[in-house]
């Protein structure tokens, strides 16, 4: 594809991941189109100043036709990053959003018949029900979602679903059972689904990426149900204590958004990740306690985290991911914890008026049903 030919729509494009790789895409020569809707719950203060001037903007829904189909016009590759996310309490609205949004893309490219090249859909680690395990017997397993039976006793342990013996937490493949049990994770699986089944049938080339727990500069300070470090720092900034579901002893893969940003630029320039779902991580499990401890001593505010009985049903207990499809293809991230904190808390310290929009959250999670408590602490 020559560069006068790179023209791309990055559907979502004013938030973290989008506005990232429409940065990296217009250092790469592309021309760039961006469809946004502005969601309230992440720009409560309209148009983000980090939009780049160098790309066409437009405000929009996915869920409008008339927006896409105006947004898709002249349009070689499209890299769909729009999704409703986080642990929000609705739910025709991500359905609505990410199902439905997705769908009418796919429609719409279709029905025109538009000239597009490649589609790259942003998925989720959210799709697994429960990262892989080894049990000590049976050896690699694929463990059900724990029960809410189970978490109410305080068991937050990931049990082998041939023999109940505790597992231990293993790199998570592509090939692992996908399902998602959230309303979230639920989303994302149609995404991908609707994406790589529609580029069959099409004979389009198309790539789901489940991206890890990313982070970095740009991540919404307003949204209570965003990533984990942005509401760690921003609960520490307010001299608050983080507060740790389960145990804190749950282990993510997170990812710096400039690593996922050059992910989506290698699966348009490669053709090895054509037609698959692909692992987007560091393949390192680091726990949430961690995580926490980290922000602390990078902020130098120091005030222990907070665990309370409370969990989030469906949320897994491990998940690391199996990049080696990813790292054959090319993949390499460049950006490790340590410096993408830094880098993300410099950002952070450069906001004005970081509140702390969790506490009331919160309330409403637990009022909704999303966040319950262990027996223990119910008495």
């Amino acid at each position: 594809m020559s560069t006068s030919e790179k023209r791309a729509l990055v559907t979502g494009g004013a938030g973290l991941i989008g506005s990232h790789v429409t940065d990296l895409l217009l250092c790469e020569g592309w021309k760039v189109r961006v469809l946004d809707n502005l969601e309230p719950n992440t720009h409560r203060r309209g148009k983000p100043a980090w939009i780049n001037p160098a790309a066409e903007f437009i405000k929009g829904d996915v869920r409008n036709r008339e927006a896409i189909t105006a947004a898709l016009d002249k349009i070689d590759v499209v890299f769909h990053q729009a999704a409703y996310g986080g642990y929000m309490p609705e739910i025709a609205k991500y359905v609505h959003v990410n199902s439905f949004g997705t769908a009418q893309i796919l429609e719409v490219i279709r029905e025109k018949s538009l000239p597009i090249r490649k589609v790259i859909v942003a998925s989720s680690q959210a799709v697994y029900s429960e990262g892989a395990g080894e049990c000590p017997k049976h050896g690699l397993v694929f463990p059900n979602v724990r029960l809410i039976e189970q978490l109410r006793l305080g068991d937050w342990e990931v049990h082998c679903p041939i023999c109940a013996a505790v597992t231990k937490s293993t790199p998570t493949q592509e090939s692992a059972p996908i399902g998602g049990e959230t309303v979230y994770g639920l989303t994302k699986v149609d995404q991908e689904r609707l994406v790589l089944l529609w580029g069959k049938q099409m004979g389009i080339p198309t790539v789901a990426l489940r991206y890890s727990c990313t982070y970095g500069p740009r991540q919404s300070i307003f949204n209570p149900y965003t990533g984990v470090i942005a509401i760690f720092c921003t609960r520490l900034l307010n001299n608050l204590p983080p507060v740790l579901y389960e145990d804190g002893e749950q282990t993510r893969d997170f990812s710096f958004v400039e690593d996922i940003a050059r992910a989506n630029l290698l699966a348009v320039e490669t053709d090895k990740l054509d037609g698959f779902p692909v692992n987007v991580g560091s393949g390192r499990g680091v726990t949430i306690r961690e995580i926490a401890r980290q922000i602390s001593v990078a902020l130098k505010i120091d005030i222990p985290p907070e665990t309370n009985g409370e969990f989030r049903p469906g949320e897994m207990r491990h998940l690391t991911s199996d990049t080696t499809r990813i790292r054959a293809a090319g993949y390499e991230p460049h950006v490790d914890l340590a410096e993408g904190i830094a880098r993300y808390l410099d950002w952070i310290r450069a906001q004005s008026d970081v509140r702390d929009y969790f506490s009331e959250a919160a309330a409403i999670l637990r009022d909704k049903g999303i966040v319950h408590k262990v027996e223990s602490a119910l008495r």
